[in-house]
């Protein structure tokens, strides 16, 4: 009996395709997302960081709020101290709370990546033409703010309807980071066309091991060596080597706390020192690079 399908890809062997290089001539890209995100008070979706309470929810607003206040800062000075690109996963809500963040993100170069208006909705549970409006919303608020459009899309709590990556691409998204099904990036079939996949696995983010499985920090720091580590000899090189894409996921809210951020920085030490082997950048370029490939390199 065959099951109901998604329809967006087909099922190819990552060891059954075709090789190619990154820019730099590596066989592993890497990309660090920070998630800014705003929430209204007393009301809306929210990570419950804390037990739940009725609203006001006062300490659950409060510690999510930290991570835009106190958290992103000091990632800020983690990421300007190695040199390190980061694309910018940002609540459009962000402009308009907190503006001096997006600033600080600009000025450094970074890629901002649509992440929705607030992570206190979720853009699956939308009728398609509210969908189609949310998207064309936040597409022009950041156009406007940025003087470009974005060019790829995670959704508010990795939120999808039947019809997102229809409505992205025919927004003109070149790429969506909902999906984690890949460690290489693939096309999705839409309606329109095709969108692309970037890898942007969810059991290394801090959401999945400091929240949901509640590792310790010296536990998180060490899974994001491991992941890198054994991510850089599965890529290799040379005809057995696999062009591979690794992410690093953080949340202000969750990292930015001195205790944490003192095992992030050892993490992010042992990648930095291995610069030379990866290509580190953002996730937009490396969707460029992979789009411009020959057709047929990607499945």
């Amino acid at each position: 009996m065959a099951l109901r399908s998604h329809g967006r890809y087909g099922y190819v062997p990552i060891t059954r395709r075709p090789q190619y290089d990154w820019p730099n001539g590596t066989r592993l890209a890497l990309f660090i997302a920070v998630n800014l995100e705003h929430f209204p008070f007393g009301e809306g979706m929210g990570i419950p960081l804390a037990p739940s309470q009725p609203e006001p929810d006062v300490v659950n607003y409060s510690w999510r709020d930290y991570g835009n206040r106190v958290g992103v800062w000091r990632l800020l000075e983690l990421f300007d101290a190695l040199a390190l690109p980061v694309s910018l996963l940002a609540n459009t809500a962000i402009y308009d709370s907190c503006p001096e963040v997006t600033d600080a993100f600009r000025a450094r170069g970074d890629e901002i990546v649509a992440h929705g208006r607030t992570n206190a909705e979720r853009q699956g549970q939308f009728s398609e033409e509210d969908e189609r409006r949310l998207i064309a919303e936040v597409t022009e608020t950041i156009r406007q703010r940025e003087g470009k459009a974005p060019t790829g899309w995670m959704g508010p709590w990795v939120s999808e309807s039947a019809h997102t990556p229809d409505l992205l691409q025919e927004a003109g998204y070149r790429y969506v980071l909902d999906w984690c099904a890949d460690d290489q990036p693939i096309w999705l079939k839409t309606r329109g066309g095709r969108i692309l996949s970037v890898p942007y696995p969810r059991p290394v983010g801090d959401l999945a091991a400091l929240h949901a499985h509640s590792a310790t920090p010296s536990q998180y720091a060490d899974l994001l060596i491991d992941q890198f580590d054994e991510m850089l000899r599965q890529a290799g090189g040379g005809p057995v080597g696999q062009p591979l894409v690794s992410s690093l996921s953080f949340h202000p809210f969750l990292v930015g706390w001195p205790f944490r951020i003192k095992h992030l920085r050892r993490a992010l030490e042992h990648i930095a020192a291995h610069r030379e082997r990866v290509w580190l950048d953002h996730c937009g370029a490396i969707a460029d690079h992979v789009i411009a490939l020959p057709q047929g390199m990607v499945p």
